[in-house]
């Protein structure tokens, strides 16, 4: 296409540019790319991290000035980003890598908001809230276990939302302060997102390029994740002492408690059964999963599928409520990051920090914690970890522990959207709801006080733990898994990649 291109600028800027591309063929890649693409990368994250477009636009956004940018440098200057017969088959390679993160959400979607409607949830969460007989100090601990659990089990969307909506109705009800039980919820919904390899979604697409088993979880993270909520409830309950304290009569109280319905929203009881069924037959098959060779992708479906076959709930209605803004976020971040590593850029920043550490598992994982920590709060949490899985791959490829690496990140980039009240989904949708029905809003300021406190103990906690964990060798093994690496691996040519065995099963390895 270079000899169709007769303007003398151009013709100029191609010989200009010859040379660069020769040298990176000689001598590795090119800094030009690493340039351009990385500044289309810096400019997406700047859209989300200050809200100047919807996360899936500057995605989208990013991902076509990416593929743009990638095919003008081979046009004008020869610079070759994507490589194979048919280059851009490679843009379908970093989106198909994780298809199965994509398949856990879109199942997970359809299956929550079924046993949403059914009732089921609010049945579970209004008899929880009557065992504390509105007690303040059974209350607040209350709200934070249930919201723990509920994310645990339906992922920090559903999950939040669900006691979000639970906890505005009873603090309005009792007349009480919201902001802590809010609060307990937008953070303790971090914690729950550790708890499990489906939980949230940057420990899903960890969990996923890693291959980290599921029961693995349970030993490592869900203790990690109970101790960062209980100093999460401390921090809240301290921070909000005041309006705890003022809660008036407990016999009042108690009464008004009992008055909660929890089948008010139980239209069908049979209906109201079968999600109950559904929903524990697909929290046994995650965990079961991958001892039996299916992905958690296929688990996530099935489970969708059978209650839109049992449920008698409208198809249409279901599937309307997947996540789509999401899957479509999701499909631009790779491939943004999946063109952002055939550059070169990421590994040259996973030298940089390997370079610092020294080959130290412990300074590693200094450097890397309260990084993630940080720029989760600010950017977002899931484009942190989809940036952050090629880096930390580069590293263990360098002689770094697996174990010690991949979890310190996983509880880095969970629990990274404490600080800011944008840092991660749960805080969005848990404020939103909370100006939203009652009018009143926790600003940065105020949420930065809490979120900021709880950050810096988690940071330590996370290091401290990830420590003990790594001087006592205690971390289960992870299994190898050949070509394993983040949303944007692509080492070979796309061509090549077809018989690698990164699919929609991933999801479940």
């Amino acid at each position: 296409m270079l000899e169709m291109l007769t303007l003398p600028g151009l013709d100029l800027l191609a010989q200009a540019a010859q040379p660069t591309a020769d040298a990176a063929e000689a001598h590795g890649p090119s800094v030009i790319p690493m340039i351009v693409i990385g500044v289309i990368l810096t400019g997406t994250f700047v859209c989300i991290a200050f809200e100047l477009l919807h996360k899936a636009v500057a995605a989208l956004a990013g991902a076509v000035l990416t593929v743009f940018a990638v095919f003008v440098m081979k046009w004008i200057g020869g610079l070759q980003v994507y490589h194979g017969d048919n280059p851009y088959e490679e843009v379908h390679h970093f989106i198909g890598h994780d298809l199965g993160v994509l398949g856990v959400i879109v199942g997970t979607s359809i299956l929550v908001e079924i046993a949403g409607h059914s009732g089921l949830f609010h049945f579970i969460a209004v008899k929880l809230v009557k065992m504390t007989r509105g007690d303040p100090k059974r209350l607040l601990p209350a709200i934070m276990a249930a919201t723990v659990g509920f994310v645990t089990f339906l992922t920090i969307a559903p999950g939040t939302l669900i006691m979000a909506s639970l906890a505005l109705v009873i603090t309005k009800a009792l007349d009480d302060d919201p902001k802590p039980y809010i609060l307990a919820v937008a953070i303790g919904a971090n914690s729950g997102a550790l708890m499990t390899f489906a939980s949230g979604i940057p420990t899903l697409m960890i969990g996923t390029s890693a291959g980290i088993p599921y029961l693995h979880f349970l030993m490592v993270s869900m203790p990690l994740a109970i101790m960062s909520a209980v100093i999460a409830f401390f921090v809240i309950k301290f921070m909000y002492r005041k309006s705890l304290a003022s809660g008036g009569d407990l016999e009042a109280r108690a009464k008004k408690v009992a008055q909660f319905d929890e089948w008010a929203l139980v239209k069908d009881r049979t209906i109201f059964q079968r999600c109950a069924i559904i929903l524990g037959f697909t929290i046994v098959g995650f965990a079961t999963a991958q001892s039996l060779g299916f992905g958690l992708d296929f688990i996530a479906i099935t489970g969708g599928t059978a209650a839109l076959l049992f449920s008698g709930f409208s198809p249409d209605d279901a599937i309307k409520k997947v996540k789509w803004p999401v899957i479509i976020f999701f499909v631009g971040l790779f491939v943004i990051i999946g063109t952002v590593k055939s550059t070169g850029l990421l590994k040259i920043l996973a030298d940089q920090i390997y370079g610092v550490s020294g080959n130290n598992t412990y300074l590693a994982m200094v450097l890397i914690v309260p990084f993630a920590f940080v720029l989760s709060g600010i950017v977002d949490n899931i484009p942190v970890a989809a940036t952050m899985i090629p880096v930390m791959t580069d590293m263990i490829d360098k002689g770094l522990p697996a174990e010690p690496m991949w979890w310190s990140l996983i509880a880095a980039c969970n629990l990274g959207g404490n600080p800011t009240p944008v840092g991660s989904i749960a805080a969005v949708i848990a404020l939103h709801a909370l100006e939203k029905e009652r009018g009143i809003k926790i600003g940065w300021g105020e949420y930065l006080k809490v979120g900021g406190v709880i950050t810096v103990l988690q940071i330590v906690l996370v290091i401290g733990y990830m420590s003990l964990w790594t001087a006592l060798g205690i971390f289960p093994e992870i299994p190898k898994k050949p070509g394993a690496a983040g949303p944007a691996a692509v080492e070979e040519p796309a061509g090549d990649a077809a018989g690698d065995g990164h699919d929609a099963g991933d999801a479940g390895h």
